[in-house]
């Protein structure tokens, strides 16, 4: 992969939580590379620094070491203003927990990030209209989250995080809280949705379905990245 492709980069990067005796290495020196388009999955077990990880490229969090770009913009050098700009016109998530506003209705919800950019009314709530309906919400617009369902409150969290049209999707553990069914619908889902938009995506998930449907996985070990697994042998695959 050539850098010119890569959308994402993250080159050396390394963040420790704590000092002295109590410090944790949670990333040690992370390298890969996501070109522009790719759906790439990360695992790793409950602590391994998946959560890090996504909060150093999207800027929520500050690395210690190393550098991170989306796009060819340095994000470990960028402000907190520049911090916030980035996150609102490029970068969207979704959380394990929803992340919903309990007041707000469902095209409320979904309506925040074109408010931020400050997308007229008109507008707005065609796309918010047009984004429910791509997560097969379009009947329950004025539903606040109380009143939905698990995986209906995860539909809306999608169609919040690709209305506005961003160029990067962090998604950690999104199906984290859901019943095995109903994951397998919203990571089949996300999946769709990722490879239709043509966006560029980063999914935290120990799910064997979700890593079935990435195009590359990585996995992290104690804030390690460990070197990719051999192939399976014809013979592995049968049994």
């Amino acid at each position: 992969m050539t850098e010119a492709m890569a959308f994402v980069q993250v080159a050396g990067v390394s963040k420790t939580f704590g000092q002295g005796d109590n410090a944790v290495a949670a990333l040690s020196e992370v390298s890969f590379e996501v070109p522009a388009g790719q759906f790439l999955a990360v695992r790793g077990r409950s602590g391994s620094g998946k959560t890090t990880l996504l909060n150093a490229i999207g800027g929520l969090d500050r690395v210690d070491a190393g550098r991170i770009e989306i796009g060819g913009a340095d994000v470990t050098a960028m402000s907190e203003a520049e911090l916030l700009a980035l996150r609102r016109e490029q970068v969207a998530y979704i959380f394990q927990g929803f992340g919903l506003l309990p007041i707000l209705t469902a095209s409320e919800n979904v309506g925040i990030p074109l408010r931020l950019k400050g997308i007229g009314t008109k507008d707005r709530e065609e796309r918010v209209r047009a984004a429910l309906a791509r997560v097969g919400l379009d009947k329950h617009p004025n539903q606040v989250p109380g009143e939905l369902s698990g995986g209906q409150q995860q539909r809306v969290a999608i169609a919040r995080a690709l209305v506005a049209e961003p160029g990067l999707l962090l998604a950690d553990e999104p199906t984290g809280q859901l019943d095995s069914a109903t994951a397998r619908e919203i990571m089949e889902l996300i999946g769709e949705l990722v490879r239709a938009s043509g966006m560029t995506a980063i999914v935290t998930t120990h799910d064997p379905v979700l890593l079935s449907l990435a195009d590359r996985v990585l996995e992290l070990a104690d804030g390690h990245l460990l070197p990719p697994s051999p192939p399976s042998s014809p013979v592995e695959r049968t049994l």
